[in-house]
């Protein structure tokens, strides 16, 4: 029988049929420089968030809106700066360019205003990168 064998999906935590994600990348199955998992990736969303949060309120009110901008801006800032967020550095992680060069303000700038639209992240690939890292080229990486 010629059957089709099928793939399952990444956004129920599939991996590709022939390893795991990122190996398409030449990426390791875990450990460092392995594809940061939706559990660590999640809980530094969050972690950001909530610093967002604790700025709009506490200096501006508490307007989504600012805090959606400021979530954009600590995103853009520390990932263009450092190449993490501080929720990625808190759980262990970091942005990486696939071609291996620095993040820069650009690929920071893309990223966060596409991860504020929401969707981007969600729609993801085989290798767990969301369209904001692909758009860029990059990849969340554990550290």
């Amino acid at each position: 029988m010629g059957g089709v064998s099928a793939v399952p999906s990444p956004a129920t935590g599939g991996t590709p049929a022939s390893g795991w994600p990122g190996r398409r990348l030449g990426l390791p199955p875990e450990g460092t420089g392995s594809i940061a998992r939706l559990g660590r990736r999640l809980a530094a969303l969050l972690v950001d968030w909530a610093a967002a949060n604790l700025i709009s309120y506490a200096f501006l009110g508490g307007d989504p809106w600012v805090t959606l901008a400021l979530f954009t801006a600590i995103q853009l800032v520390f990932v263009a700066l450092t190449g993490s967020s501080p929720g990625h550095r808190v759980l262990g992680m970091r942005v990486a360019r696939l071609d291996g060069a620095r993040t820069g303000l650009l690929d920071a700038t893309v990223r966060g205003a596409l991860i504020a639209l929401v969707i981007p992240p969600v729609v993801v690939d085989v290798d767990q990168r969301g369209l904001h890292d692909r758009a860029r080229g990059t990849v969340l990486v554990r550290r």
